[in-house]
């Protein structure tokens, strides 16, 4: 199967990284990129779990909304003296 060239380049740039974390004195410069990439991973995904918490929060207040008005009291007509 053929990779589009954006996945090419980044399986090398991963073959690099992980060629540069072997070398001693590289090392100390890749593993804080190797640290910063996972960190950004786990805020995207914290971050995709907020919007969908946001959508549902949305929901629930439109169904609220309409609760509220199904639910206000009539007027009562007026009795006749």
């Amino acid at each position: 199967m053929a990779q589009n060239p954006l996945s090419r380049l980044a399986s090398f740039g991963e073959d690099v990284l992980e060629k540069a974390a072997q070398n001693p004195t590289t090392s100390k410069l890749v593993t804080p990129v190797l640290q910063l990439k996972e960190r950004t991973d786990d805020l995207a995904r914290r971050v995709r779990g907020l919007e969908a918490m946001e959508r549902r929060i949305e929901q629930l207040e439109k169904r609220l909304a309409k609760l509220e008005t199904d639910s206000k009291p009539k007027p009562k007509p007026a009795s006749k003296p």
